[in-house]
């Protein structure tokens, strides 16, 4: 396997800065509580959307003492940075870049295994992105944003890598988002497929784009970028 493209995975890797909050000293105490808000967030920001939901409600659905939720996030911002952390820039989840950088598999390979780790666990996560990025703090969108665009660069670097023909950044970039579209939101339109084996979903799913991807870097669609006059 090469080794891995360093050049912008610190920021494709790069968390939301979470509060410091140390007025609890007891560490078990302080996870076992966050665990208990942020699970009751979660199901809260997908229920009735993260405008909607209030610190009350997370406290009643949590069991939480609305006089003491502060000793563990700071506001429902934080709760939010946290829950991306969670369950969206989830480490345990290999990336496409990652996947893409084994050249012992094919495409095919590497994109089934990619969408079986992100349709299988981050799925709440991308409901969570969907829904509550738009409500998010400017500085937490422009970092989600940056990460997005770090992690489209590793892929189209390993796009290039799997072939031998010039292809424009362009292009690759597009070809890059639409891989991480289908990962993203796929699983959300799965309701229209009920009694289908999802093995079977991702493996169609997996060998159509695998066509799709061969067929534009066998063939590149030509760069209609005007060209600079001649001085």
């Amino acid at each position: 396997m090469s080794q891995p493209n360093r050049r912008v995975s610190a920021v494709r890797d790069k968390l939301l800065e979470e509060a410091e909050i140390n007025s609890v000293q007891n560490a078990d105490l302080v996870q076992k509580r966050r665990e208990q808000i942020c699970d009751a967030a979660l199901e809260l920001f997908l229920e009735k959307g993260f405008a909607s939901t209030t610190i009350r409600d997370i406290c009643a659905r949590s069991g939480i003492n609305q006089a003491s939720i502060y000793d563990y996030i700071a506001n429902k911002n934080d709760i939010m940075r946290r829950l991306m952390n969670q369950v969206w820039f989830r480490r345990d989840v290999p990336s496409l870049p990652e996947i893409l950088e084994d050249q012992s598999l094919s495409l095919e390979e590497a994109l089934i295994r990619y969408f079986q780790a992100t349709w299988t666990t981050k799925r709440k996560g991308t409901l969570l992105v969907y829904r509550s990025v738009p409500y998010m703090l400017e500085e937490d969108r422009k970092a989600m944003h940056a990460r997005e665009i770090a992690n489209m660069k590793d892929v189209a670097d390993e796009l290039q890598r799997r072939t031998d023909k010039e292809i424009t950044d362009g292009q690759l970039e597009i070809l890059a988002n639409f891989l991480v579209f289908q990962a993203s939101f796929g699983p959300m339109r799965d309701w229209l497929n009920k009694g289908i084996p999802q093995e079977r979903f991702i493996r169609v799913i997996a060998a159509g784009v695998a066509a799709m991807v061969r067929e534009l870097i066998e063939t590149p669609i030509p760069d209609d970028t005007p060209s600079q006059p001649q001085s």
